[in-house]
C-alpha cells in the first residue's frame, strides 16, 4: 500500500511505525514540511500519517505550510484515504474536520495512564487494547470532538486522548505509541522540562525501558488492523 508521511520536525520521526512500514511492505514516501518540501495529491498514497511536532497548529506565521498541510488532510479525507494523526497530528485532523484546538489546562509529558470509554472498547482498531494503559505523552494543547466524531479515551490531564471519525478511517491519537526510548532521548535533547503534577522529570521518563516496548507493541497491533496489508 502506497503511505505517505508528513514530518514537522528533524527530530521527531515515524518512531516505531518505521520498522512495522518496512516489515509488512508497505510503499513509503514522506514530506519534510519544516524543509519546504512540496505536498503530494492524494491520488498518490492510499493512508496519509501526520506526525506530531512541536509547533501548534495556529503558529500560522512562523510556519505557513500549516494552511496548505491542512488543506491536504482535508483533500485526503474528502478522497476516501485512511488517515491516522499522533499529537500534533490528531489535533490538525480535528480541526480541519471542525473541532476547534485549544491550550489544554496543563501540559501533560510524561507516563500516564489513559482510558478506553465504551466507544474506544467497540473500535475496531483498539481490539486488544486492555481498558486502561499507561501511554507516553508530549502536549500542551488539546482538541474539540469534531462533529461526527467519536471520542474514544481520556486522561486524568486530558478529556480528549483518541477520536475516530467517518467509518473508522480516520483515526486521532493525542498520546505517542510510537515513541522509542531513542526518541524521547531526543526529543528531551531539544527542550528542558518544568517538572509539575502531569509533567515527569527526564530521568523518571527514561527509566522504565519496558514501557517504551510496551508502547510499541500497542502502536504495532492498532496498525495491523488500521493499515490492510500491503
Amino acid at each position: 500500500m502506497p503511505i505517505h508521511w508528513l514530518q514537522h520536525a528533524d527530530f521527531e520521526d515515524l518512531g516505531c511505525i518505521g520498522p512495522w512500514l518496512a516489515e509488512r511492505g508497505h510503499a513509503v514516501s514522506g514530506t519534510r514540511l519544516y524543509a519546504g518540501e512540496a505536498l503530494p495529491d492524494p491520488a498518490d498514497f492510499e493512508a496519509l500519517i501526520v506526525m506530531g511536532g512541536p509547533m501548534n497548529i495556529y503558529e500560522y506565521a512562523a510556519h505557513p505550510w500549516l494552511r496548505t498541510e491542512k488543506a491536504l488532510i482535508r483533500a485526503a479525507i474528502d478522497a476516501g484515504r485512511r488517515v491516522l494523526g499522533i499529537c500534533l497530528g490528531a489535533q490538525l485532523i480535528a480541526d480541519v474536520l471542525g473541532g476547534p484546538v485549544r491550550r489544554n489546562g496543563e501540559p501533560e509529558i510524561g507516563w500516564f495512564p489513559v482510558e478506553l470509554n465504551a466507544a474506544g472498547l467497540a473500535e475496531p482498531a483498539f481490539a486488544g487494547l486492555p481498558p486502561r494503559f499507561t501511554a507516553f505523552h508530549w502536549h500542551g494543547d488539546t482538541y474539540a470532538l469534531p462533529p461526527g466524531a467519536r471520542g474514544l479515551a481520556h486522561s486524568e490531564a486530558c478529556a480528549q486522548q483518541a477520536f475516530s471519525w467517518g467509518d473508522g478511517r480516520v483515526l486521532g491519537l493525542q498520546f505517542h505509541l510510537e515513541v522509542t526510548r531513542d526518541n524521547a532521548e531526543e526529543w528531551l535533547r531539544h527542550e528542558t522540562l518544568q517538572p509539575s503534577r502531569h509533567v515527569q522529570t527526564a530521568d523518571a521518563i527514561l527509566a522504565d525501558t519496558d514501557a517504551f516496548a510496551a508502547n510499541n507493541a500497542a502502536m504495532r497491533a492498532i496498525l495491523e488492523r488500521f493499515l490492510p496489508a500491503a
